[in-house]
C-alpha cells in the first residue's frame, strides 16, 4: 500500500515538473489615461513598423496601421517552399475587412486580455513588451526572418516561448524602448487600444479637396466606358496596381488604383482578386483611387506621379492611335489574361512598349521590389550589380512586326496560368521548350530585318530628364534596389531588354506572381526567369565582336555545362555592326554608350568613385591625407576584389552597409557601402553557396540611401577616416581587427542604436520626401557584439 502510495506521488511531481511554465500577468504601473491609436503611432512606427509590415513580419503581425495590429497575428506562414498545395491569401485591407472575418482566418488578437484584476494585464503585446523590459540584454543572433518562431497565440503558448528563448521580448533583438514609450503602451492596451481620434483618422483616410479634384478627373478618364478607353484602363491597371500614386500638387497623399463594385462618389467596394488579371466576377466594375493610411515602408512604397503631362502621353500612346483591331472588350479567361501578347493584340505594341520605357525604372523597381517583399526566389536567378539597357522601339522586331508577336503568342506564354500547379510539373521542360523555339524565331526575325546588325542606334536612348536608358541593378542577397544611370564599377554582365522580354518579365515576376501560390508555381517562375536573364544577356551580346560573343557568355556561367557551342548557335547569326579599336569591347561599348549615345537631358554620367574610364584604377592606400583625391583614391582601393574587409566578411547578411561620416563642424556625409558577391553563375536552383567565389567580391562607394534594408550602420568621425579606410583595406579577420572594427560598426545591442537607426531614416526622409519610407531592420547584422572603445 505505501509502495503505490509513494508511486502515485513520484508520478504527480513528474507531471507537475514536466507542466508548461505560468505566465504571470503583468501588473499595470502607468497613470497615464485616454491613450489613443493617433498617440502611439509615433512609437510604433519607429520601433515596431521596422519589422512589422509586409509579407515577411513575423507572424504576419503586421503593425503599419490600426488595422493590421486589430487583426493580430497567425502561425500559418506565407513563405514556405515546401507548399504542395496554394494557400488563400491574407491581404491586408483586401482579404477581410472586419476583426471577426480575420479570426475566421484563424488570425488571433495581440492585445485583447483576459485578465478580471485591472491591475493587471495578460495581452500577447504586453506580455512581449514586458520581457524585453525585465531581461533587455541581447544574447545569441536575431534573425526574425529565419528563426523558430511558435508564433504563440495565448500565453501559455507565450510560457513556453520566454521559457526557451529568453532575451527576446520585443523590440525582437534591439534595445528596449524608453520606460516613457513603454508607459504609454501599456496604457494604450490597457485602455482597450482605442483606434483613431476621430479628427486623425478623417485626416488618415480622407483625400484633401486638391486630391479628389485630381482623383475625379482621373477615374472619369479610366472609367470611360467604350472599348478604347476599357482596354486601355485594363492594360495600365495591370502594370499600376502596386504603385503608390500621386498627385504633385497634394503633396503627402498617396493612393492605390484597385477594381471596386462601386463608381464614384459610393464608398470602394475592393474586388479581392489575387492577381490583377483575374477575373473581377462581375460584369459591371470602376477603377476607383483608394488612399494608403497605413504607414510608409520604402520595400512596398514604389511612387507614380500623376499630372497633366501624364494624362496626354497616355492618350497619345492609348487613345489617339488607330489600334491594329477594332476595339472591343476581351474575356478573362486564364488563357487569353495570362498572356498579354493576346489579351492586349489590338493595341499597338509600340504603344505599349513605349509605356513601359517611359516608366522603365518604375517597371525594372516592381520586379525588385514587389509583389513578395522577401525576394530570394526571384533574387537568386540574377547577379549582384549589372546595368540594364533597351531596345530602341525602331529596331524592336515585335513592335516593327507585330504579326510576329501573335504567330509567336503561344510560345510567349507563361508559367503563371496557375498557382496552384501539379507537382508533377515541377521541373516540366514544357516552357522551356517553348521559349527556345520563340527566341530561334526572333533571331531569325532580326537577321532578315537588320542583316547588318545592331549599333549603337539601335538602343533607346531617353526622351526626357526623368527617362531612364540606363539603369544599375544591384542584388543584398534577398533583397535589391533599382538605379537610374550606372553606378559602380564596370559590372560582370549587361542586359538588353526588347519589349517581348519587358513585358514577360513583368507578369511573371509581378502580375502573375502569387506569394501564396504552390512550390510548382513558385519554382516554375524561378526557372522561367532564368531563360529571361540569359535572353537579356545574349541580347547584349548582340552588340559584342562576333568572334567573342560565345566566350563571354561562359565567362558569366562558369562551371556550368549547359553552356556550350552547340546550344547557342544563334550567338553567331546576327552580324557585327560595331567595329572596335580595344581589346575590351564591353568597356569600349558602355562608354560610348553614356557619352555619346543617351540623350545627354537624362544626365546620366559615370560616378567618380567607383568607375575609372577606361582604366583598371589605382588600387593602393595614399601614404598621407591630404586632399579629396587622397580620400577618393583610398575608397578606390578598399573597394576592389581582395580587400581585406570585403574578402573576410563573407557572411550574406553584411551586404549593404550604411556609413555616416561626422565632421568637425557638426555637420554629415551619408555613404552607402555595397558589398557585390561574386556568382560563377546564378543559374542553379539550388547550388547558390558553392557558386560563390569571396575572393572576387567587390564593393562600391555610392551617395544617399541604396536599398531597403540596412544590413549594419556604420559611424566614422572624420578625424579618424584614415584610421577606417586603412582598417577596411587591411582588415585580416583577426580578433584584434574585429575589435578595432566595433569602434566604428554599430550592433544591434548598442545602446545608441535607436539613436543612429532614427539619424539615418530622418535623414532619408529630408532628403527624399517623395520616395522615402521607414527602412526595414529584419535582415541587421544578426550577431550582437560588445563595444571595445
Amino acid at each position: 500500500m505505501h509502495s503505490l502510495f509513494y508511486l502515485l506521488t513520484l508520478i504527480f511531481i513528474l507531471l507537475n515538473g514536466c507542466s508548461s511554465p505560468q505566465l504571470p500577468p503583468v501588473k499595470i504601473d502607468t497613470n497615464e489615461t485616454n491613450i489613443t491609436y493617433t498617440d502611439v503611432k509615433p512609437i510604433i512606427d519607429k520601433r515596431c513598423v521596422v519589422c512589422h509590415s509586409c509579407y515577411n513580419s513575423p507572424c504576419q503581425a503586421k503593425f503599419s496601421s490600426f488595422e493590421g495590429i486589430d487583426r493580430g497575428a497567425s502561425k500559418l506562414a506565407v513563405y514556405n517552399a515546401t507548399r504542395l498545395e496554394a494557400q488563400d491569401p491574407t491581404r491586408l485591407f483586401i482579404d477581410a475587412q472586419t476583426t471577426q472575418e480575420w479570426r475566421e482566418k484563424s488570425f488571433f488578437s495581440l492585445t485583447d486580455s483576459n485578465e478580471t484584476n485591472i491591475s493587471y494585464n495578460n495581452s500577447l503585446m504586453l506580455h512581449l513588451l514586458y520581457e524585453k523590459k525585465i531581461h533587455p540584454d541581447i544574447i545569441g543572433e536575431y534573425s526574425p526572418e529565419h528563426d523558430t518562431l511558435t508564433c504563440a497565440k495565448d500565453t501559455k503558448e507565450l510560457a513556453t516561448y520566454i521559457e526557451e528563448k529568453p532575451n527576446h521580448g520585443m523590440p525582437y533583438g534591439f534595445p528596449a524602448i524608453t520606460p516613457k514609450e513603454y508607459a504609454k503602451l501599456q496604457a494604450w492596451i490597457v485602455e482597450g487600444t482605442k483606434s483613431y481620434n476621430s479628427t486623425e483618422e478623417k485626416k488618415l483616410k480622407t483625400p484633401s479637396t486638391t486630391a479628389q479634384k485630381q482623383i475625379i478627373k482621373w477615374e472619369t478618364f479610366l472609367n470611360t466606358p467604350d472599348p478604347k478607353h476599357q482596354m486601355t484602363s485594363r492594360y495600365l491597371y495591370e502594370h499600376l496596381y502596386l504603385a503608390h500614386l500621386y498627385f504633385p500638387d497634394a503633396q503627402g497623399e498617396f493612393f492605390e488604383l484597385v477594381r471596386s463594385t462601386t463608381p464614384y462618389p459610393q464608398p470602394i467596394e475592393i474586388i479581392p482578386s489575387l492577381r490583377p488579371f483575374d477575373d473581377p466576377q462581375t460584369k459591371h466594375f470602376y477603377y476607383r483611387f483608394r488612399k494608403i493610411h497605413a504607414t510608409l515602408v520604402h520595400k512596398t512604397h514604389m511612387t507614380f506621379a500623376l499630372d497633366e503631362s501624364v494624362m496626354k502621353r497616355w492618350k497619345e500612346l492609348f487613345i489617339e492611335p488607330k489600334w491594329l483591331e477594332t476595339p472591343h472588350y476581351v474575356s478573362y479567361d486564364t488563357k487569353t489574361a495570362t498572356n498579354p501578347f493576346l489579351c492586349y493584340k489590338q493595341i499597338p505594341p509600340r504603344s505599349r512598349y513605349e509605356f513601359l520605357l517611359d516608366n522603365a525604372q518604375y517597371i525594372v523597381m516592381t520586379f525588385i521590389r514587389g509583389p513578395v517583399c522577401r525576394g530570394q526566389m526571384a533574387l537568386n536567378v540574377i547577379h549582384d550589380h549589372f546595368w540594364v539597357m533597351f531596345q530602341d522601339p525602331n529596331y524592336d522586331v515585335g513592335v516593327l512586326h507585330p504579326e510576329f508577336l501573335l504567330q509567336e503568342a503561344r510560345n510567349l506564354s507563361l508559367p503563371i496560368e496557375n498557382v496552384n500547379e501539379s507537382v508533377f510539373e515541377t521541373f516540366s521542360d514544357a516552357y522551356r521548350k517553348k521559349y527556345e523555339r520563340y527566341y530561334r524565331a526572333k533571331v531569325i526575325q532580326e537577321k532578315k530585318n537588320f542583316p547588318e546588325g545592331f549599333g549603337y542606334e539601335s538602343l533607346w536612348k531617353g526622351n526626357t530628364s526623368k527617362d531612364a536608358p540606363l539603369l544599375t541593378v544591384y542584388r543584398h542577397f534577398d533583397s535589391a534596389s533599382v538605379h537610374k544611370g550606372v553606378l559602380g564599377e564596370l559590372p560582370r554582365t549587361m542586359w538588353v531588354i526588347d519589349y517581348a522580354q519587358f513585358e514577360r518579365i513583368y507578369y511573371t515576376l509581378v502580375a502573375g506572381y502569387d506569394v501564396f501560390g504552390n512550390v510548382s508555381h513558385q519554382t516554375n517562375i524561378r526557372r522561367y526567369m532564368d531563360f529571361l536573364r540569359i535572353e537579356g544577356e545574349l541580347n547584349f551580346l548582340n552588340y559584342m565582336p562576333k568572334e567573342k560573343r560565345l566566350a563571354m557568355l561562359r565567362s558569366w556561367y562558369i562551371n556550368d555545362n549547359s553552356v556550350d557551342g552547340q546550344k547557342y548557335q544563334q550567338l553567331k547569326i546576327n552580324a557585327q555592326k560595331i567595329h572596335y579599336i580595344s581589346n575590351n569591347p564591353k568597356r569600349e561599348f558602355i562608354e560610348h554608350v553614356v557619352n555619346h549615345t543617351i540623350n545627354k537631358k537624362t544626365n546620366i554620367h559615370f560616378d567618380t568613385i567607383n568607375y575609372t574610364l577606361g582604366k583598371e584604377g589605382i588600387v593602393s592606400l595614399p601614404k598621407h591625407y591630404d586632399s579629396l583625391q587622397d580620400y577618393m583614391q583610398a575608397a578606390k582601393a578598399v573597394s576592389v576584389a581582395g580587400s581585406g574587409f570585403i574578402s573576410h566578411m563573407t557572411d550574406s547578411g553584411a551586404n549593404n552597409i550604411y556609413l555616416r561620416i561626422d565632421m568637425p563642424d557638426g555637420t554629415f556625409y551619408r555613404k552607402s557601402l555595397v558589398i557585390n558577391r561574386w556568382h560563377d553563375n546564378v543559374n542553379s536552383l539550388f547550388n547558390g553557396k558553392s557558386n560563390l567565389n569571396p575572393k572576387k567580391d567587390t564593393m562600391d562607394i555610392l551617395d544617399g540611401s541604396v536599398g531597403s534594408y540596412p544590413n549594419v550602420f556604420v559611424v566614422v568621425k572624420y578625424k579618424d577616416l584614415p584610421e577606417f579606410l586603412e582598417l577596411m583595406k587591411n582588415y585580416d579577420g583577426s580578433r584584434e581587427d574585429f575589435q578595432k572594427l566595433q569602434k566604428y560598426f554599430v550592433s544591434r545591442s548598442d545602446p545608441d542604436f535607436w539613436k543612429i537607426y532614427d539619424w539615418f531614416q530622418k535623414d532619408f526622409n529630408t532628403k527624399e520626401p517623395i520616395k522615402s519610407g521607414l527602412y526595414d531592420l529584419n535582415r541587421y547584422a544578426k550577431n550582437p557584439w560588445n563595444k571595445e572603445y
